[in-house]
């Protein structure tokens, strides 16, 4: 049991700001942290609910949405997301890209891709129909993107032995991680399926076509998966689910 609360534990101290205990990461309890990863995704699905019911005004309630997130992760993913943007904004070759996500300053394009990013967020958040079914489906979606970014990490080649992806990808069983972490993607798939329809097959199609563009960006022009590159798939999956799902509602197929 004290290792089952240590993975949990190193999993919540990496991936948000939640204060925890502090400990030595081993072997032991760094094994299986990666299937912890989602659990992040419910405190976040947790933030949403409380704020979704609320009785706020709309925009005030959208606004609170859209930053939730962040505040449970510390930014932790959009720090990625920033420093991807600029590799990818920079044209060059692999070496150059590499060096970029190395380098501790935040560039023009990191800027002007988080603003475009905030407000699209914000706009989509403002613009959700915070119904029971809704509030559950975008909450559930912050533990799809969690459990396939966790997934990948174990399974996508590495563009480097260093970083943090490095450090989790060497520490875990990752047959384990993988099959743990393809079945509670398969269970939560079927979920949103059944709970949301149309809806939810589309924000399950979404969170793929994230993984699948991860997967060919990371290969084509960084030589492998990285932590930058996981944040930056991370942002773009609920991103992406969001929109899915608030399209769905705009054209009346959505809960």
């Amino acid at each position: 049991m004290r290792t089952v609360l240590q993975t949990v534990a190193v999993a919540f101290s990496m991936f948000s700001a939640v204060p925890m205990p502090q400990f030595k990461w081993n072997e032991r309890n760094m094994r299986y942290a990666l299937c912890a990863f989602p659990l992040v995704g419910e405190l976040c699905a947790l933030a949403w609910t409380v704020l979704a019911v609320l009785p706020l005004p709309a925009f005030l309630r959208g606004t609170l949405l859209c930053l939730a997130p962040a505040v449970v992760t510390g930014g932790i993913h959009l720090d990625g997301y920033a420093d991807t943007a600029d590799a990818l904004a920079s044209f060059g070759d692999r070496e150059k890209k590499q060096a970029i996500l190395r380098d501790p300053h935040c560039g023009a394009f990191a800027v002007i891709r988080l603003a475009c990013w905030f407000l699209l967020y914000l706009a989509l958040c403002v613009t959700l129909k915070p119904t029971g079914r809704a509030v559950v489906c975008a909450g559930q979606g912050f533990v799809l993107s969690r459990a396939l970014s966790g997934w990948a990490i174990a399974a996508l080649p590495l563009a480097r032995d260093t970083g943090l992806a490095h450090t989790f990808a060497s520490a875990a069983d990752k047959k384990t991680v993988r099959r743990v972490l393809a079945a509670l993607v398969a269970g939560l798939a079927a979920g949103q399926i059944v709970l949301a329809g149309w809806a939810g097959a589309a924000m399950v199609l979404a969170a793929l076509l994230a993984l699948w563009q991860y997967a060919r960006v990371a290969r084509n022009q960084f030589g492998g998966i990285s932590g930058d590159l996981a944040g930056w798939f991370l942002q773009k999956c609920e991103l992406w689910q969001l929109a899915a799902l608030v399209l769905c509602q705009l054209l009346g197929v959505g809960p």
